[in-house]
C-alpha cells in the first residue's frame, strides 16, 4: 500500500474540482483497506472513503487521507433456469457491470444503465432510474465494520433502503465500508420494466414493440445521452438534488396554481420532479462564471471548467432558496458535500 502526499483529486471525481488531499492511497484488497485504516496517520488526520467519485463535491482541499476503494472482481454464485446470483466487488464500474449483465442476458439492472460511479457506493443511496431501484435486484452486501475491522453481511431489510437512501447514509454513516454487493438477476426474464414515460417514448422511436433487456439498455442510454452531460466532457455528478416528497394536501395546493406540475405517487405522499421546480424557478441554463445549471436538465449543476467547489455550492444554495420561496418546497442535496 502506497501513501501519497498532496495528491491531486481532480481525476478521481466527476465534478473535476482541482482539489488536493493531504494524503492519498488506493486499496485493491480487503487486507490493504484494513492496513490503510490502521495507519498511524489516521490518529491525527481525518479520512474519506472514495469510490468512483460520482456523488461528491469538494469545497476545499481535503486535510486528511483519501482512501480510494478499487477492490475488483465478479463472481457468479448460482445459476438456475430462472435466476442468477452475481457477487460484485466494490471497485467495479457500475455501467460496465450493467453492460456485462446485459451481454450475458441477465436481467434486472438494464434500467440503471449509464449511472456513473462504482458498485460499492450504489447501495448507499439506493440508486434508481427509469422505474427501477437497486433494491429491486439486491440480495445482500458485505461491509467492513470500521471500529473492529470485521466483515459483516447485510440483507435487504437491514440495509433499510428508501428513496435515494439507506442505513449507510443514516445510522451506519461513517461506520461501515461496503466491500461487495450480491444481486439476484433474471435468467429467463418474461417481463421488462418499461413503465417510465420517457422510456416508453424512446422505445417507440426505436420501433421496438416487444423490448428485451438489450433494447431497454439502449433506450435508457439514448435518453440519458440526449439530456444529461457526459462527466468526461463537463464536470457534474448527475442529479444534484433529490426529488422532494410532499403531502397530498401540499400537492393539491401546488397543482391548483401549477396544473402542469410534474409529480408521481409515492405511497400516501407525492414525489415532485425537482428538475421541473428548478426550471420553473428560472434556473435552467443559468451560469455564473464556470458554475452553471445544465441547459437541457435543470437538475444537473455543472462545472464548465474552472469553478470551485464553493462556487457550485453557492449556486446550489441559491437554487434551494429560490425554489422554497416560489413553491414552499425544500430541496435536499443528493450529492455529498465534503
Amino acid at each position: 500500500m502506497e501513501i501519497k502526499e498532496n495528491h491531486f483529486l481532480k481525476p478521481h471525481h466527476t465534478f473535476g474540482i482541482p482539489a488536493y488531499s493531504r494524503f492519498f492511497t488506493e486499496v485493491h484488497s480487503v487486507e490493504e483497506l484494513q492496513q490503510a485504516l490502521a495507519d498511524p496517520l489516521l490518529e491525527k488526520h481525518p479520512y474519506l472513503i472514495l469510490g468512483g467519485g460520482s456523488n461528491v463535491l469538494f469545497q476545499n482541499d481535503y486535510p486528511g487521507m483519501v482512501i480510494k476503494v478499487s477492490i475488483m472482481g465478479r463472481e457468479v454464485l448460482e445459476v438456475t433456469p430462472e435466476t442468477v446470483r452475481l457477487k460484485v466487488n466494490a471497485g467495479e464500474d457500475w455501467d460496465q457491470l450493467v453492460e456485462y449483465c446485459v451481454e450475458n442476458n441477465w436481467g434486472g439492472l438494464e434500467n440503471l444503465s449509464l449511472i456513473p460511479g462504482n458498485v460499492g457506493t450504489s447501495p448507499m443511496q439506493n440508486i434508481g432510474a427509469y422505474g427501477v431501484e437497486l433494491k429491486d435486484c439486491f440480495q445482500e452486501l458485505e461491509a467492513l465494520e470500521i471500529s473492529n475491522g470485521k466483515i459483516r453481511t447485510f440483507n435487504k431489510k437491514e440495509c433499510r433502503f428508501g428513496y435515494r437512501d439507506s442505513f449507510f447514509k443514516k445510522e451506519g454513516k461513517g461506520k461501515y465500508i461496503i466491500l461487495s454487493v450480491t444481486f439476484n438477476l433474471t435468467a429467463n426474464h418474461h417481463k421488462v420494466n418499461t413503465r417510465y414515460g420517457q422510456l416508453e417514448e424512446e422505445l417507440k422511436t426505436m420501433g421496438i414493440h416487444k423490448p428485451g433487456i438489450t433494447h431497454i439498455r439502449q433506450a435508457v442510454c439514448n435518453v440519458r445521452r440526449s439530456k444529461l452531460p457526459d462527466p468526461a466532457l463537463i464536470g457534474n455528478a448527475g442529479s444534484f438534488f433529490k426529488n422532494p416528497v410532499v403531502s397530498f394536501q401540499k400537492f393539491r395546493e401546488l397543482n391548483a396554481a401549477y396544473p402542469e406540475m410534474v409529480a408521481y405517487p409515492d405511497g400516501k405522499d407525492i414525489k415532485l420532479a425537482a428538475g421541473w421546480l428548478i426550471e420553473k424557478a428560472g434556473w435552467k441554463g443559468y451560469r455564473e462564471g464556470d458554475a452553471g445549471v445544465h441547459y437541457k436538465q435543470a437538475l444537473v449543476i455543472v462545472n464548465y471548467g474552472n469553478a470551485s467547489g464553493k462556487d457550485l455550492l453557492s449556486l446550489a444554495n441559491k437554487i434551494q432558496k429560490s425554489v422554497h420561496e416560489k413553491f414552499g418546497v425544500e430541496l435536499e442535496a443528493e450529492v455529498n458535500i465534503v
